[in-house]
Order: structure tokens, then sequence, then C-alpha cells
């Protein structure tokens, strides 16, 4: 194998968050007797969340007020009397029931017998533990490594760090890591000084500032990649 260790993204790299949202969106406001809520709203919150997102990857908002904030955005743009922080834990509570995976996931990660795997994701440490002990591959992974327990966040190195330490890596040009977003998962690689794959399904445009060491349309060119 070419590297001895993959860094895997885990939302839309491994696993569906868009299926994952839904059914915790849908869950949450049946939960608060608003049954079509998510069709009326969710566009508005996939605006409001990825801009919140984004400001945590920049390190303008910590995860704990992200949780909430998003929904107290939400419900003052359309008016809704729905109590965020209530909203929220129970958004949260489904979130975790998100097992979704992306296709070919499952069969990538029984290939590649040969490598260390492990997880390095931006998100909240309950849900996305839960997601994944409740998936197919909760037995794949060394180590599932949340921002949230480190302190630090894609792409800053910090994470990376905390990764390689609780890895005991020392070889960077033997560690790849893999991931949709340019901006956290491949420019965070990058400023490591490791190897990266970009997971882009849709063909979306590159970043002039931010260059991939390989590009992938479907999880499966991953092991002519690695092998």
């Amino acid at each position: 194998m070419k590297y001895d260790c993959i860094l895997f993204d885990a939302d839309d790299t491994l696993f569906d968050y868009g299926m994952a949202e839904s059914h915790a969106l849908n869950h949450a406001f049946t939960h608060f007797g608003l049954p079509t809520g998510a069709h009326d709203y969710a566009e508005s919150y996939q605006e409001i969340n990825r801009a919140l997102w984004k400001d945590y990857e920049e390190g303008r908002i910590t995860s704990a007020a992200l949780r909430v904030e998003r929904f107290n955005r939400l419900f003052a743009a359309h008016d809704l009397a729905l109590k965020p922080e209530a909203f929220s834990d129970a958004y949260l509570r489904f979130l975790g029931e998100g097992t979704f995976l992306i296709q070919g996931a499952a069969e990538l990660c029984r290939e590649l017998t040969g490598c260390r795997l492990a997880i390095i994701t931006n998100g909240i440490k309950d849900v996305q533990n839960a997601r994944i002990q409740g998936s197919p591959l909760s037995e794949v992974f060394e180590a599932v490594i949340v921002s949230e327990e480190t302190g630090y966040q894609k792409p800053e190195t910090g994470i990376f760090d905390y990764a390689f330490a609780r890895l005991n890596l020392t070889d960077k040009s033997k560690v790849l890591m893999v991931g949709d977003s340019l901006t956290s998962d491949i420019r965070g690689g990058m400023n490591y000084g490791i190897d990266t794959c970009w997971f882009n399904p849709l063909a979306k445009p590159g970043n002039a500032g931010i260059t991939p060491t390989y590009e992938i349309r479907s999880l499966d060119e991953l092991l002519e990649i690695i092998r």
C-alpha cells in the first residue's frame, strides 16, 4: 500500500449528511407539532447552517454556540414560536440516528484492510460518535477524532497534531487525508504537509488556491490511488 494510514472526513465523504439532516429535521419538527416544518424551512435552515459552519471553520463561533444559534436565526426569520435550545436538543438526538452511508463506503473500507483507518471530522462529539457507532462502519476505525474534543477544527493544524499523536504517526508521507471539502479537509491536509484526496462526486469547480494531490468522483477510485 502507498499509504499506511488514511484519515477520512465523515460527512459527505463516508456518511450521507444530507439524509441524516433530513431525518433529524423531519423528526424534530414533527416532535414539536410542525409535521411539514422540514419541508417548509429546510432550504432556509441549510443556508443558515452552512454560513455558521463556515464561521466555525474560521474560528468565529464555537460548536456549542452554533448548535443553538442556527435555530435561533431560523425561528426568528420565520416568526416561529419555538425554543431554540429545546429544539436543538431534539434535533441532535435525531441527527445521531442518521447512520446513512455514501454509496461504496462500506465496500471501500472492507478493501482497505491493509491500512490503518481513522476519522477526523468537524462536528459535535456525541452526535458523530452515535452515528458512527450505529453504522456498519462501527468497527472499522482505529480512532474517531472530533473537533469538539480537540479544541481545534479543520483546517487548523492543531487537529492534525492531535490525530498524529493519538495514532502515534510520525511519517507524513505515509498518511493521506480524504474528504469532500476543499476549505477544511484539503486545505487542512495541505497546511499540515500530508497528501490529500478530494472526493468530488458532483464535479464541483476547484479553487485556484487549493490543490489536492488527487481528485476522485467515486469512492472506489481511491483503491487505485492507494495500491
